[in-house]
Order: structure tokens, then C-alpha cells, then sequence
């Protein structure tokens, strides 16, 4: 358990930190797992990732997805 959440963790860094990069940081902004250009690792992932209310990584009802930047 403690090696998945470990990956899981790392993922999800990952993803943030590239949608920040690509400037997705709103639902207005907001990017495919196409235009983001994430891996297989990271598409394999997502699902368990994004979305849910303490989410670091946000999904919209069209798929898309964005990091917003808390202050």
C-alpha cells in the first residue's frame, strides 16, 4: 500500500505540475490528456487522480483538466 500511494503521489506531482506549466489553472483554461501531452503512466492514473473534492487536480464534465493555484 504504502509503494502505491508513494507512486500515486509522484503522479500526481507530475500532472500538476505540468498542466501549471501549460498555463491550465482554471476551467476556462483547462486541457485534454491530449493537449497536456501526459504519458501512458499518467492516462493510467488520472482516474484515481482528478476530480474528487480535496483533488489537487481538477476534471471538468467534459474531460478536461486543470490545476488551480491556491494562495
Amino acid at each position: 500500500m504504502e509503494a502505491t500511494s508513494g507512486i500515486l503521489f509522484a503522479v500526481e506531482a507530475g500532472i500538476r505540475s505540468k498542466l501549471i506549466a501549460l498555463g491550465a489553472t482554471s476551467k476556462e483554461k483547462a486541457l485534454t490528456s491530449q493537449e497536456a501531452q501526459f504519458t501512458m503512466k499518467e492516462i493510467n492514473w488520472i482516474g484515481y487522480i482528478a476530480g474528487g473534492m480535496g483533488a489537487k487536480v481538477k476534471k471538468t464534465k467534459d474531460r478536461r483538466f486543470y490545476a488551480p493555484i491556491y494562495y
